[in-house]
């Protein structure tokens, strides 16, 4: 495969995850906003600093509205990574493999864009926020179920759904460092009937409550969800499971072009690295400070397998 179609494919679906995982942060903000109604400066404030765009939103704004906040994520143009504008890059990649997708994969993909296009068009008002949100989710479950559904299972896929899961991981790391190092109010301590309430919602934002209830029942401390988001390789949201879904993809890519490349490496190193780590080790060193070196483990295997697959050329 050339590397432009590998990294066409390989962005596209990051940049369809991506639209997810933005829309799962601002649900994350959102819940946690309604249980701290007085703080709701805070709140977006964190939003947009996981989201990586807290200086370019200041640039533009001089306040922290949830109305200015939800538009500059949403479809507000001097936000490139907006889900409107990301949606449209994911489309522009389908375009560039189109030969590559399936009719199914490509219909879904226009499909979504269009929908997004129109549901976008006008800000997105706080009472049809939860709507709008659910749409964008669906919209991204569709394509990846014309992908599941339609094509082979050959290096097409794995770059598609490597690009999935290096886009999921990011995500996971930054909704958890939302609620644990900004959200969490300085006079609350952890444990609270108010901590564990901004816990579940950051839990329900990656779809994960019903889950984690069936595992530990009404159980439900900062501790556990966030070994449930971390260590749990059952959950299809958590970075264990993400890192070994990209170590298998890998690793079919391996026997399929008879090549083995530092990102092999790099990626058993991460999952070798959470095989060995406790929830008691994590919290002990600091939430915070795993997230960060995490993310930029993250950051570097993806530049690497960039790299590797020549995905320029």
């Amino acid at each position: 495969m050339l590397g432009k179609t590998a990294g066409g494919l390989f962005w596209m679906f990051r940049y369809l995850e991506r639209s997810e995982n933005t829309a799962r942060l601002i649900e994350a903000g959102f819940r946690i906003g309604l249980t701290r109604p007085d703080s709701a400066h805070d709140e977006w404030a964190s939003v947009l600093e996981t989201a990586g765009v807290r200086q370019l939103y200041l640039q533009h704004h001089d306040s922290y509205d949830e109305a200015q906040v939800i538009n500059f994520l949403l479809r507000e143009k001097a936000n490139p990574s907006n889900v409107l504008s990301v949606i449209e890059l994911a489309r522009n990649n389908a375009r560039l493999v189109r030969t590559a997708l399936s009719r199914e994969v490509w219909e879904a993909t226009n499909e979504c864009w269009m929908q997004l296009r129109d549901t976008l068009s006008r800000p997105v008002k706080t009472r049809d926020l939860p709507e709008v949100l659910g749409l964008i989710r669906q919209q991204s479950g569709l394509v990846r179920g014309a992908l599941h559904g339609t094509m082979l299972r050959n290096d097409i896929y794995n770059f598609a759904r490597i690009g999935t899961f290096l886009e999921r991981a990011d995500s996971t790391a930054r909704i958890l460092d939302v609620k644990y190092y900004v959200l969490l109010p300085a006079m609350t301590p952890v444990g609270s009937s108010l901590d564990n309430v901004q816990w579940e919602n950051i839990l329900r934002s990656v779809g994960g409550a019903r889950s984690y209830r069936w595992l530990n029942g009404s159980d439900i401390t900062p501790m556990g969800i966030a070994e449930f988001l971390i260590l749990d390789g059952r959950m299809p949201r958590s970075i264990a499971f993400c890192i070994g879904k990209i170590m298998s993809n890998l690793g079919y890519l391996e026997k399929e072009y008879g090549d083995r490349h530092p990102c092999h490496q790099q990626a058993e190193a991460m999952l070798g690295q959470l095989a060995n780590t406790s929830i008691e080790g994590i919290f002990e060193r600091g939430l915070h400070e795993f997230i960060l070196d995490f993310l930029s483990a993250l950051a570097s295997l993806g530049a690497e397998i960039e790299q590797n697959y020549r995905f320029t050329e």
